[in-house]
């Protein structure tokens, strides 16, 4: 009995202290540390924008608000006291307050994707208890204090801001527990600190996009738990060290800066290294050894540099590689040949090789994974065979064999299919035909044809160029490349296939500066989605089709330099062009705001088998309304069409039309 009374006196005893501690809890909640609440009120003063969940100004806040109850704020279960101040993406404006120091035992610190401006206060690098800071992506500036002392310091993140003079060697000195820096696009100049190489933990190094000079140091390489660096668009001028065998690197980074002399043999010191981009330097010589033997390269960009021989890989070793750019390089030779048993690649890029010789390999038929291929401007020969060789593809969505095949044709094999092709850009090569296949591409018929997404690895913009064969655009960029078919500046003779209207998927169609005669068919308008339409530079004849003015989301479109006639459409998008886009042709006239007036509009008018209905002027008055007051968007055209003008069809075609926004 003794015992169990002992028993119910223990059970008691417990619950009275575990409900102190709750009701200490609570009252802490209710109640602001002094120190924290001047912290708190001076963050407010400073800011010029209010923060929604939080009080209107910084005097409603006292001793007994619930400051760990604001938005953005967690406190310390026991002590009550502010450990994490977490406003990101809140549009704040204004500047960082020096009583942020009263925050005494803040842990992580995010201001990051605000409109904060000015100069970091000091006594924010004397937080004792600091883990955390991200002040990235807003409009800090001034110049980093040299002497830090975060000692808890983990995550340093001041990127995408204005800071300016060196990077504070100090973070280093007492944050040895530091595991990521970031400092990228700020204005920061001079080198990189010799203390970094105290930082042993140190995991990712992001200086990219500032003024930094000098070496690469070695002691970079020698971190051991570094996986990422990332030193592009600076001015470092060379590369020193050999690393380690016992690195961690993975991820690269040294392109566009002003780098000198070869590519560093060293990367049989980093056994991790899967990604390596020195693109746009100055580099010279042949690939080195251990890089054509590297077996955990998977993406290697050294494009834009000025590297020569032949491109003789290992395959057999280079198991893992998925990206290769070597474009407006010096390589020389044939293309090689045993390129196809890197069985994994998806993206190769060799243009601007005007010394790369011969026809694309019989082996690359094997290349299973090829996602996008491009040769632009070498020196290829054979265009049938390399398109037979290159139809075994069964992923190939892009191909780019611009400024080659000088005087050949494009084949008319009707058995010719590339099941996924998507983007062909076959221009300045003298073609002298267009194979009617090309209207057949399933791909470009159908959104029933999965492609995989465009690679992030594969440098692929888009330029103007100027050369002694006149301006055109240079593609470089994939991830901003449409569904296109570009034959522009060649030799084609001919007309327009009619079958062209097949390709309702197809968003660029250009055909300029070609020999194409006869008229614009008028099945054309059946390429719904097309964004762009250039058939200027030929020699076409007849009218601009009515029908065209039903594609909703054409924002460029030129027939300008051919011997057209006739009132050029005035619905949909043609209320947006302008007089550039149909220059050249002297018998065209009419259009919104053009000069181009009509003498005899009754002679001219054009037969329009979809505006037979009398409604069709008060259609036509609407849109001229819109354009008229300054909305001249593809989007509101279709919105306007959509809504409005089916009050005054029939039935039928507000149905018709339905269909087309469903199908959009």
């Amino acid at each position: 009995m003794v015992a169990v009374l002992e028993i119910w006196v223990f059970v008691i005893i417990l619950l009275v202290s575990l409900l102190q501690s709750q009701v200490l809890v609570i009252s802490q909640n209710l109640t602001c540390n002094s120190d924290d609440l001047r912290g708190l009120r001076g963050f407010m003063d400073r800011l010029e924008s209010p923060i929604d969940g939080w009080p209107t100004n910084s005097s409603s806040l006292s001793s007994s608000s619930r400051c760990c109850n604001l938005v953005g704020i967690t406190c310390n279960s026991s002590s009550g006291r502010i450990v994490r101040f977490q406003l990101q993406n809140k549009r704040l404006t204004g500047m960082l307050s020096d009583l942020i120091s009263n925050l005494d035992q803040l842990r992580t610190l995010n201001l990051s994707h605000n409109l904060l401006k000015g100069p970091l206060p000091i006594s924010l690098f004397h937080l004792p208890h600091l883990e955390v800071v991200d002040l990235s992506s807003n409009e800090f500036h001034g110049v980093l204090p040299v002497t830090i002392n975060l000692p808890a310091l983990q995550v340093f993140d001041i990127s995408d801001n204005a800071f300016t003079g060196s990077i504070p060697s100090g973070l280093c000195v007492n944050s040895t527990g530091i595991r990521v820096l970031r400092f990228a696009v700020n204005y920061l100049d001079g080198f990189i600190p010799p203390l970094f190489g105290n930082c042993h933990l140190l995991q990712h190094l992001s200086v990219a996009s500032n003024f930094l000079s000098g070496v690469i140091p070695d002691l970079l390489f020698k971190l051991p738990r570094l996986q990422e660096l990332t030193l592009q668009d600076n001015m470092f001028i060379s590369i020193t060290g050999i690393g380690n065998s016992s690195s961690s690197l993975v991820h690269l980074d040294v392109s566009s800066n002003r780098l000198t002399g070869n590519v560093p043999d060293f990367f049989h010191s980093f056994p991790n290294l899967s990604y390596f981009s020195a693109d746009s330097n100055n580099l010279s010589g042949e690939i080195p050894p251990s890089l054509l033997n590297s077996q955990a390269i998977s993406s290697l960009n050294l494009r834009n540099n000025s590297l020569y021989g032949s491109i003789n890989f290992n395959c057999s070793i280079m198991v893992n590689l998925t990206s290769l750019d070597l474009s407006s390089n010096n390589f020389s030779g044939m293309i090689p040949a045993n390129l196809a048993s890197c069985l994994k690649l998806k993206t190769i890029n060799l243009a601007r090789n005007n010394r790369l010789i011969g026809q694309i390999p019989e082996s690359f038929k094997n290349l299973q994974s090829l996602s996008y291929l491009s040769f632009s401007n070498c020196s290829l020969n054979n265009l049938s065979a390399s398109l037979k060789i290159l139809q075994h593809c069964p992923n190939l969505s892009v191909l780019v064999l611009s400024m080659n095949f000088l005087t050949e044709q494009l084949p008319s094999d009707e058995d010719l299919q590339f099941k996924a092709l998507k983007a062909l850009v076959i221009p300045g090569c003298r073609l002298t035909e267009i194979p009617k296949n090309l209207t057949q591409l399933p791909s470009l018929i159908s959104r029933e044809i999965s492609l995989e997404e465009p690679s992030l690895d594969f440098g692929f913009f888009l330029k103007r160029n100027f050369s002694d064969r006149g301006l055109w655009l240079q593609y470089n960029q994939i991830m901003s490349l449409p569904p296109l078919l570009d034959l522009s500046r060649n030799f084609l003779t001919g007309p327009i296939w009619l079958e062209f209207g097949n390709l309702k998927e197809l968003y660029n169609l250009d055909l300029k500066h070609n020999n194409l005669s006869g008229s614009i068919p008028d099945t054309l308008s059946g390429m719904r989605n097309i964004e762009m339409l250039d058939l200027s530079y030929n020699n076409l004849t007849g009218t601009i089709p009515p029908s065209l003015g039903n594609l909703f989301f054409l924002s460029e479109f030129s027939v300008a330099y051919n011997d057209l006639a006739g009132i050029i459409p005035s619905r949909g998008q043609f209320s947006t062009f302008t007089t550039s886009s149909f220059v050249g042709n002297p018998g065209l006239c009419g259009g919104f705001n053009l000069e181009l007036k009509c003498e005899k509009i009754e002679e001219l008018l054009p037969t329009d088998p979809a505006s037979d209905d009398d409604d069709d002027d008060d259609e036509s008055f609407i849109v001229w309304m819109v354009a008229s007051i300054g909305f001249g968007t593809g989007f509101l055209v279709t919105v306007i069409v959509l809504v409005v003008v089916p009050i005054i069809r029939d039935n039928k075609r507000i149905r018709r039309m339905q269909a087309l926004s469903i199908n959009r």
